[in-house]
């Protein structure tokens, strides 16, 4: 095994600025109930320091500093030997759909295939596992990534399944093929308008594709999980998170009656991972929070809105301040009216609530960004986020930085965009798309996240994808587009102490400081020197929340 380095500098060891009271010549002992020792510990602090090891007690860490000096003044009823690995504070998703990701383990998984006949030959299996629900459904096709680079249609599906409903979700989420029973159940017709959403129709018919807020037609009729099952939905899929080193996240889009069960899994110990909220604006979730205010434990903090701006690139649904350069005279679509959007901002600009707006093409993010000014008017401490802010026309840049707007991005949408995003925005667009490092120096800050199950939940992806903008088989040579890369150093406070600050939770964790949460990750290399072609595939040796172990290798 690797060994740590002991003859790092003293102030690198940070010495009595971490270690509070503590110095090497001390012999007293304290008792604490966990110490890991012999590490290369990425404190994440200010000075982006480095140490050996620290204390654990009642699940905070109380004291950071040298091995020696740990356990010299530290006496602990369980001890790690980090054998030279480095640890770094637990990984935080700034943005993903944790329960919806957990719902989603339970359908038909469509990410990678390559062919409309392979999603079909998915979907039978899954019926096969599953032959008596009432409802087939699936997630993760792309268009994208098949020969035909087409929308597909329902015949098939209307062969296969004529009694069954079945809805199929792209990657994104904006966009679905369903079959007619379906659309049927749903009351879609090919005249069937509404503000948002889009009903594709060929010469008369329905072709089975729903775009935005048509699919919310389909979804409103399919019965609502039972509560065992989304119980065993959020269990499931935090078993999985913290197999990636995943401690903390944000969901993206809940009721209340979700943010309530989470609250009392967690009171109960059968949920642990920390969850920040952000609420779907619906009139009830604005009628209780606007009136009882925001809602903080340390595992729970439900204190935003999470606002639907416009759809995706893939499927067309982003708005364009120009058309799309592979679709004549076509801008996308917001998915709410411009008065909507402001009506919104101007209620939570009276409260403690974040505005969290889904903004993905250069017109949503400025007409957002102009409204977010307007109401904000100037330097704020509020920390309204704009998710994904993919798409940024660069005479709107200024504006993150002039109204302390947070951009909050998924370094994965580059990589998995950039084989036909060009295709979409043309040569001079695609430049002004992803730019995550002309984000960050505009607050000099920025968290990461990665939209699962849009995209893998593993971060070790997300902070590849950020400093090397590769994919999974280091494609392309060099990367795409660098001078938006960030460095190791960005990426790691990007999902950590960056994306606690997303949640105002930077007090409390993000960083391995005395004071804070216990929350940290052991990898068998070290993510900030590995070559970057490793990166992606580094194994999680250890989870720990709050000092107790929750994944092991």
């Amino acid at each position: 095994m690797k060994k740590t380095l002991r003859t790092v500098t003293a102030a690198l060891l940070l010495g009595s600025t971490l270690l509070g009271s503590c110095t090497s010549t001390q012999t007293a002992t304290e008792e604490a109930d966990l110490i890991v020792y012999n590490g290369t510990v990425y404190t994440v602090n200010n000075n982006f320091d480095k140490a050996e090891a620290f204390a654990v007690k009642d699940g905070k860490i109380v004291a950071v500093g040298t091995s020696e000096e740990i356990r010299q003044k530290y006496k602990a009823k369980e001890e790690l030997d980090a054998q030279g690995k480095a640890v770094y504070p637990g990984f935080n998703d700034a943005h993903s759909h944790f329960y919806r990701y957990g719902l989603s383990l339970q359908s038909a998984d469509l990410v990678g295939t390559t062919s409309y006949k392979e999603v079909v030959q998915k979907v039978t299996e899954q019926r096969q596992k599953y032959p008596n629900t009432d409802w087939i459904t699936g997630r993760g096709w792309d268009q994208n990534d098949w020969a035909v680079k087409e929308f597909p249609t329902k015949d098939t599906l209307d062969a296969l399944f004529p009694d069954t409903p079945i809805i199929l979700t792209r990657v994104d989420g904006h966009a679905a093929i369903v079959n007619q029973k379906a659309l049927d159940l749903a009351g879609i017709k090919p005249t069937t308008k509404m503000v948002g959403g889009l009903v594709e129709v060929k010469n008369g018919k329905m072709t089975g594709i729903l775009v935005d807020n048509a699919i919310d037609m389909v979804t409103a009729k399919i019965p609502e999980a039972s509560e065992e099952e989304q119980r065993q939905a959020l269990k499931n899929a935090q078993v999985n998170c913290f197999a990636v080193g995943l401690t903390s996240l944000a969901d993206a889009g809940l009721d209340k009656s979700t943010a309530d069960l989470m609250d009392a899994m967690h009171k109960s110990g059968d949920l642990q991972m920390r969850v920040y909220v952000m609420l779907n604006p619906t009139k009830p979730n604005l009628d209780y929070y606007l009136k009882n205010g925001t809602y903080k434990t340390d595992r729970l903090n439900v204190r935003s809105f999470k606002i639907y701006g416009d759809g995706a690139l893939g499927s067309r649904g982003a708005a364009l301040l120009k058309p799309y350069h592979d679709k004549a005279v076509h801008y996308g679509f917001l998915l709410s009216t411009e008065q909507e959007f402001r009506s919104i901002a101007a209620q939570l600009a009276k409260s403690d609530f974040q505005m969290n707006t889904h903004a993905i093409g250069d017109s949503t993010n400025r007409l957002l960004l102009d409204i977010y000014g307007e109401v904000l008017g100037g330097k704020n401490d509020k920390r309204w986020r704009i998710e994904h802010s993919q798409i940024v026309n660069p005479e709107d840049m200024v504006k993150y930085g002039k109204y302390n707007i947070v951009p909050s991005v998924q370094p994965t949408h580059a990589t998995s965009d950039m084989y036909w995003a060009g295709d979409r925005l043309g040569n001079v667009r695609i430049k002004h798309a992803y730019p995550f490092k002309e984000l960050l120096q505009q607050n000099g800050w920025i968290p990461l996240g990665s939209d699962f199950p849009v995209e893998h939940i593993n971060p070790l992806y997300t902070f590849h994808a950020a400093v090397a903008r590769q994919d999974a088989k280091n494609w392309p040579d060099g990367g795409f587009q660098m001078e938006n890369a960030l460095t190791r150093e960005e990426a790691l406070r990007g999902m950590t102490i960056w994306a606690a600050k997303a949640a105002f939770e930077e007090n409390e964790k993000g960083s391995i400081e005395p004071g804070k949460f216990a929350d940290f990750v052991i990898l068998e290399e070290d993510l900030m020197t590995v070559a970057p072609d490793k990166m992606r595939n580094l194994q999680v040796f250890y989870t720990y929340l709050n000092g107790k172990q929750v994944y092991k290798k």
